[in-house]
């Protein structure tokens, strides 16, 4: 077993980098055609990890949705969908929220020592709760999640998670999704914030593939050596 799972991180975001606006209604960064791409990438995974924002303002399924992908993972003797896994602080989730209450796979919620006690306490019912120790790093996370037999992760933010991973160099692909639309308020999400990036101008990712799907553009890019390019 490898020390990592393969890593890849899908985003959606506007041609200025958003990941949402900053109103309270969703904003819708693809088409029909690239979910069901995205269906397709879920169903090939093992695992699916999103942040405790993600889960409290989008209140996700994060489910694989098409009825064949589902029997042929039964088929393979899976689950229909992957294990659901997120990351949070300060234990502030809603053991009612979907991201608990759909699927029958596992669901994983890893924390801080600080607050273990605290998420055991309100999660532990609806999911296995992690102690990620002083400070909960992606590394780490990763590390836990392929001793738990996890091979293929697919990271689907939000933004802090996504900055998290591509700071501490944990990521092998990157699917990015963008919009052709602008949303210039700053006070909106952005793909990622700040942070010590490897990959920069003295080494620059791989642009592995271009796609047009409608008037979206999927961006493909090889983060690490163990890039798989059929994947």
């Amino acid at each position: 077993m490898a020390d990592r799972p393969y890593t890849l991180l899908s985003c959606g975001m506007s041609i200025d980098g958003y990941l949402d606006s900053a109103g309270d209604e969703r904003l819708m960064l693809s088409n029909d055609a690239d979910l069901d791409r995205v269906d397709d990438v879920r169903a090939g995974c093992d695992a699916i990890l999103v942040g405790a924002t993600t889960v409290r303002n989008d209140n996700p399924r994060l489910l694989v949705r098409c009825p064949e992908r589902r029997l042929d993972r039964i088929a393979r003797g899976l689950k229909p969908s992957p294990v659901k896994v997120t990351v949070t602080r300060g234990a502030r989730l809603d053991p009612a929220s979907r991201f608990f209450t759909t699927g029958e796979s596992e669901k994983l919620v890893y924390c801080p020592s600080a607050s273990f006690r605290a998420a055991r306490s309100r999660l532990g019912a609806s999911a296995t709760v992690v102690d990620g120790g002083a400070r909960v790093s992606m590394s780490a996370v990763a590390a836990d999640l392929a001793e738990r037999g996890v091979r293929r992760l697919m990271v689907e933010g939000g933004g802090s998670i996504h900055t998290q991973f591509l700071a501490e160099d944990a990521a092998d692909e990157l699917q990015l999704v963008v919009a052709p639309f602008f949303v210039g308020d700053s006070r909106a999400r952005r793909f990622v914030g700040d942070g010590p990036f490897p990959i920069g101008p003295d080494r620059p990712a791989r642009l592995a593939d271009v796609q047009r799907i409608g008037e979206v553009v999927l961006l493909r890019y090889a983060l690490s050596e163990r890039f798989e390019e059929s994947a």
